[in-house]
């Protein structure tokens, strides 16, 4: 009896492990505070937050990453579910000037409404841009597929570093939450999905 109970929380334990791995791809990991001149911490053209879930934690991420000098512009998209009000992409670049970034360096995607739409908008901000690399700063259960929808759309030369949050919604303890689950279970449902819809 110990014996199946103990294998049963190592497998627990495994796939918690696997399930936090793979949701939340981490390339900054290892690097330090400001970016080192090398091919595994390199600055970037533009450092891109995705609003949705807890948007005032992506967006402080992004801001601080665009302190330390990862890149010199921030691309902050989302819109509102309320209409009535600000998009979430303005109210992102109003907490980012407030905290000292230069209006100037920012742009805002005021239209998108679903992580696919988030990256196609941000794609010709880009453009505009001629950029050819990103942070991406998003919550850590929806890194994943954040990441394989700009890939979609950017193409594979285009370069994409994750740097997923640690925030209300997604932490160390995330396991021990139904909502953790929830949003797990959810956010694998529509990355197979993704796969589907690519044959």
């Amino acid at each position: 009896m110990i014996k199946w109970i103990i294998s049963l929380v190592v497998i627990v334990a495994l796939v918690i492990t696997a399930i936090n791995i793979y949701l939340a791809p981490n390339n900054l990991r290892g690097c330090g505070t400001t970016p080192d001149g090398s091919s595994k911490c390199p600055k970037v053209d533009a450092i891109v937050a995705i609003s949705g879930g807890d948007t005032s934690t992506r967006t402080e991420k992004a801001i601080q990453l665009f302190k330390n000098g990862w890149g010199d512009r921030l691309v902050l998209a989302g819109a509102a579910k309320d209409t009535s009000g600000p998009s979430n992409a303005q109210a992102m670049k109003t907490q980012a000037i407030a905290e000292g970034v230069p209006a100037d360096k920012i742009d805002i995607d005021e239209a998108s409404s679903s992580t696919s739409e988030n990256a196609l908008d941000v794609k010709a901000i880009l453009s505009d841009h001629s950029a050819q690399s990103i942070i991406l700063v998003t919550s850590g259960y929806h890194q994943r597929r954040a990441y394989l929808e700009f890939q979609r759309q950017l193409g594979s030369g285009f370069r994409i570093l994750n740097a997923p949050t640690d925030d209300v919604d997604w932490n160390f303890w995330w396991w021990t939450t139904p909502r953790g689950w929830w949003l797990a279970g959810g956010e694998l449902v529509k990355i197979a999905a993704f796969y589907m819809g690519q044959h």
